[in-house]
């Protein structure tokens, strides 16, 4: 499926690149469980990573960008600073939790790949948890390799247009610095977004870029990009987001990436 408003650059193939600002296109969003379930949620996920970057690169922010990035991110999901500062003390304590990042690659019904972020300290518990909600769900743990290959690992930046004054000069500049695809989107809430994504490679590039310039992202996350997403009909989409969602639920999944159009 082409990407909306964007046209595809030559000699770059299953993916959209950016040639002039438009639409960037996006799988289906799935944010279904309750509200208050969900930000405790970002919560719980938030604090693990902060665990992972102080446990890589220490608590100081001013040293360590990866955490200054998930501080960041902590704030685009209104998580109070007390709480970030606890994490903090609590990642650089010697009782620190020490969490495995472990990507699982499986199926959704209906042919719909899917990547299952965890952050864990007891992958046997993890991926018991998992079998038992793929299980559940019509869907099934898949073998290394075999769905991976359909994404691709991006960074990626959401910003605020108003922080933004002149969008085609920002897209141009960042070019330089690995930009792949830049174009507008919303937010949970339907609120306006400037999405920026560029090879995970170039990720710090561009972090250190956007920071020269005084913008601060609303986020800045890596995500698995699809290249091939699935339509389907009402129905069995719905299928595919109940599972998705229980995956979210479960305590060690961070995230969940998929290729349902």
């Amino acid at each position: 499926m082409p990407c909306k408003g964007l046209r595809k650059s030559s000699g770059l193939t299953g993916y959209c690149y950016h040639i002039a600002m438009g639409r960037i296109f996006e799988v289906r969003k799935h944010a279904m469980f309750a509200r208050w379930n969900r930000m405790a949620k970002q919560f719980t996920r938030v604090a693990k990573d902060i665990a992972i970057a102080v446990h890589a690169g220490g608590a100081d922010p001013a040293s360590n960008p990866t955490l200054r990035r998930v501080l960041q991110n902590a704030r685009a999901v209104n998580m109070p600073k007390d709480k970030t500062d606890a994490a903090i003390r609590r990642a650089s304590g010697k009782d620190a939790a020490n969490y495995s990042e472990i990507l699982y690659e499986a199926y959704a019904p209906h042919g719909v790949a899917l990547l299952v972020e965890t952050a864990t300290d007891n992958p046997t518990r993890t991926v018991a948890s998992l079998r038992n909600i793929f299980m559940k769900g019509a869907g099934n743990l898949g073998t290394t390799g075999s769905v991976s290959f359909l994404f691709k690992k991006m960074g990626v930046f959401r910003l605020d247009p108003s922080k933004v004054s002149d969008q085609d000069e920002l897209e141009l500049d960042l070019i330089d610095y690995g930009l792949e695809e830049m174009g507008d989107s919303t937010g949970d809430k339907g609120e306006p977004q400037i999405v920026i994504r560029g090879a995970f490679n170039d990720f710090g590039k561009l972090q250190e870029a956007l920071e020269r310039r005084g913008i601060t992202p609303l986020s800045a996350e890596h995500e698995y990009i699809c290249s091939v997403p699935i339509e389907l009909p009402e129905d069995q989409a719905k299928e595919v987001l109940e599972l998705i969602d229980k995956l979210e639920q479960d305590d060690d999944v961070q995230k969940v990436f998929h290729t349902l159009a």
